[in-house]
């Protein structure tokens, strides 16, 4: 498991004040609200920041951090990710996971079948898209739903999959 987990980037600045614009990455938005610093990893270089303010607009989260005082020092930001020890996290509620753990993992038919890798999630906005590759590149979309995604193990690194006619 990774030490630490991305939860947003830094997209753009925001206004005179030297805010920076956040893409999240993470399904509870409000979570910023607890933060009190972050770490932003430049070229693979962590460096600690004092969050000052937290605001939200439009699916965005508006950030101020402290020394951070105008749009010239925002804009060195931009395009940055927000790190956060893992340590520091909260645990996550049964039946959920972080996207870096579940990623690599193998996916398996309920009959015991490896049918590839699981590549990428991304949200249709109703629910999950789990992509799934082969040994010959190929993609398989699977929604993750309770009909199709039966159990996810992270120790055991794999996921074991019902597919629903159609699906491959």
């Amino acid at each position: 498991m990774t030490k630490y987990l991305e939860i947003g980037q830094i997209v753009n600045t925001f206004g005179i004040k030297g805010m920076v614009k956040v893409k999240p990455f993470t399904d509870d938005i409000r979570r910023f609200d607890r933060l009190k610093k972050v770490y932003i990893k430049k070229q693979n270089v962590k460096e600690e920041y004092e969050i000052e303010k937290v605001k939200y607009h439009k699916e965005m989260v508006l950030i101020k951090f402290k020394g951070i005082e105008n749009p010239e020092q925002a804009n060195l930001l931009r395009n940055n990710y927000l790190i956060i020890d893992r340590k520091n996290e909260e645990p996550l509620e049964e039946g959920r996971y972080y996207i870096v753990d579940m990623i690599g993992l193998e996916v398996y038919t309920e009959e015991g079948e490896l049918i590839g890798n699981l590549e990428d999630i991304f949200n249709t906005g109703s629910n999950d898209i789990y992509v799934v590759k082969n040994e010959l590149g190929k993609q398989i979309l699977l929604p993750a739903i309770k009909e199709v995604i039966k159990k996810v193990d992270i120790e055991n690194k794999k996921i074991i999959v019902h597919l629903i006619p159609g699906l491959v």
